[in-house]
């Protein structure tokens, strides 16, 4: 037996406010959120996976995507978004985004795609599953 294992391997990111970052997750997103015994979050994945997330006093935003939801329908997810107050146009017209934020993807560029923001500024997104 090796001491290295990768059985219970987690992802974690850092926010500057536990308590936004779990409303977000939880009632926005509708993620299943908890609070562990330091007094971060556990977000569990529905496939078993899980997302440490951790307030840092001096934290800066993820200059990457840290979470990616893979959707059947962009543009009906990106409406369902923004009905719910998340704001999926987060990038200029750089990246193609359309007027609701979406880059359509195709031959070479991948799959669709929007970008949003949660609450401390880390970038998350929806894309085409698939």
């Amino acid at each position: 037996m090796t001491a290295f294992q990768t059985t219970h391997a987690f992802s974690g990111f850092s926010v500057d406010s536990i308590d936004a970052a779990r409303t977000f997750y939880a009632d926005t997103l509708g993620m299943d959120v908890s609070t562990n015994a330091m007094g971060f979050l556990d977000i569990r994945l529905p496939q078993g996976g899980s997302i440490l997330v951790y307030a840092k006093p001096d934290h800066s935003p993820a200059s990457f995507t840290i979470l990616n939801f893979p959707v059947d329908d962009v543009d009906a997810a990106v409406d369902e978004l923004n009905a719910r107050g998340v704001v999926t146009k987060i990038y200029d017209d750089e990246l193609g985004t359309d007027a609701k934020g979406i880059a359509h993807g195709g031959p070479g560029r991948g799959p669709d795609i929007a970008w949003f923001r949660d609450p401390a500024g880390n970038v998350l997104s929806v894309l085409a599953a698939g």
